[in-house]
């Protein structure tokens, strides 16, 4: 037996051990926010368990307040879209399943209710447009070729820092116009906003802290110097010449810089990972691919949906209301699990196979609907599918050669690092 074989049956255990617990725990005690679900990977049967018995549940089983769990897509979609009813204010308690620290309220665009979530999110919008995206496919081509040719060969290395990371951190480089030698800064400020306390990122809170200062530090100095200057294609510039946004306090300035680098660093970073561990896991699907490239267009958006590299967003109740046959009370805590949503077999089709031609793709929940959907949505899936094209010229295959490291978060679903190998 090898080591590939002897992985993969440790991950069946684990598996097997975890739907035991999942159905053998009563429906009061789910906590399905628990951290350690995601950073096992076995998150799965306890979603399962609720689309069937108990769609929309209350938990009072968590170390934070008690929240409502949404777990099927249609509810999903129907809290998503009435942000008239559930709010996104980071006052209210924002947008994660946690309230933000109340020394740490950075309001972004996204914690916002309408109108001021429109006007500001219409700030850096022109950075997506199709034309620009035209001219960005460019640049994020000729990057790619370029840290996949200096890949080595016949030896195991860490895809998510010599890949995944250092093409989004060079395109966030590149949105920003931030200095090109500090860009991994990027990276490391993404990591330390979403950090838990058991995640091991930061060692306390007085260095998480301490890290974002830095970090606020810096773009206010880039904001300065935007603001005196002609407006410039970049974010910073966007904002600081925007009626919308020049007059942000320095708060809401780091809070859509933070928005912005997560946007751009976590989803796209994570589901590059999870693309090449799905093709292993399914080498049928990565077989497919190789015969037919074109695959990729419909590929991407599913690997988005199986990935779902932001697993919940939070809302609060503005009024009391009933979803899925239960009432929900003004000011409760209400959490769409995106991850959950991705899997719900009566809107989506055999949801926990990864089938790369698939008829309908694009139904994931992903990029969130409504008024909140992600604004750089056409960006994410525009550098996954231009990587996928450059790394299929150049390898017959990268293989996965070990167990993926997760992060401990039940947000962010990502990874801290993937073993793989490509062969001369």
């Amino acid at each position: 037996m090898n080591v590939r074989t002897i992985v993969k049956t440790d991950r069946a255990e684990l598996q097997r051990l975890a739907r035991e617990e999942a159905y053998a725990t009563p429906l009061k005690d789910f906590h399905p926010g628990a951290p350690r679900l995601f950073q096992d990977d076995t998150l799965w049967p306890w979603f399962e368990r609720l689309r069937k018995e108990e769609p929309v549940h209350y938990c009072t089983n968590s170390p934070i307040e008690p929240y409502w769990s949404v777990t099927k897509y249609n509810d999903i979609m129907n809290v998503d879209t009435s942000h008239h009813l559930f709010s996104s204010d980071v006052g209210l308690g924002g947008i994660l399943i946690r309230d933000m620290p109340s020394d740490y309220e950075w309001p972004s665009f996204i914690a916002m209710d309408q109108p001021r979530h429109a006007a500001q999110r219409k700030a850096v919008a022109p950075m997506f447009t199709p034309h620009h995206l035209d001219q960005l496919a460019v640049l994020i081509r000729v990057r790619a070729g370029k840290v996949l040719d200096a890949l080595p060969r016949d030896e195991t290395f860490d895809f998510v820092d010599r890949v995944s990371i250092e093409l989004t951190t060079q395109m966030l480089a590149t949105l920003f116009d931030f200095p090109w030698e500090e860009r991994r800064k990027l990276t490391r400020w993404s990591d330390v906003s979403t950090a838990l306390s058991k995640s091991m990122i930061v060692e306390s809170a007085e260095q998480r802290r301490a890290e974002m200062d830095e970090c606020a530090a810096c773009f206010i100095r880039l904001w300065n110097e935007r603001a005196n200057a002609p407006p410039r294609n970049d974010l910073i510039s966007m904002m600081a010449h925007s009626d919308a946004t020049r007059h942000m306090s320095p708060d809401n300035l780091m809070g859509n810089i933070i928005l912005l680098i997560i946007g751009g660093n976590d989803t796209t970073r994570n589901t590059m990972t999870g693309s090449v561990l799905a093709l292993n896991e399914n080498p049928d699907q990565y077989r497919k691919l190789r015969e037919n490239p074109d695959l990729i267009d419909s590929m991407v958006p599913e690997v988005i949906r199986w990935q779902t590299p932001l697993a919940h967003m939070r809302r609060t109740a503005l009024a009391d209301t009933e979803l899925g046959g239960k009432t929900i009370r003004k000011g409760d805590r209400v959490v769409m699990w995106y991850v959950s949503g991705n899997r719900d077999d009566e809107v989506i089709e055999r949801p926990n196979e990864f089938i790369i031609d698939r008829a309908r793709p694009r139904i994931h929940l992903s990029f969130g609907f409504g008024v909140h959907r992600c604004v750089g949505a056409r960006l994410a899936e525009l550098q996954l599918k231009i990587v996928w094209q450059e790394m299929l010229k150049r390898f017959a295959k990268i293989e996965v050669v070990g167990e993926p490291k997760r992060i401990y978060s039940s947000f962010v679903k990502g990874y801290g690092s993937l073993p793989v190998r490509i062969s001369a």
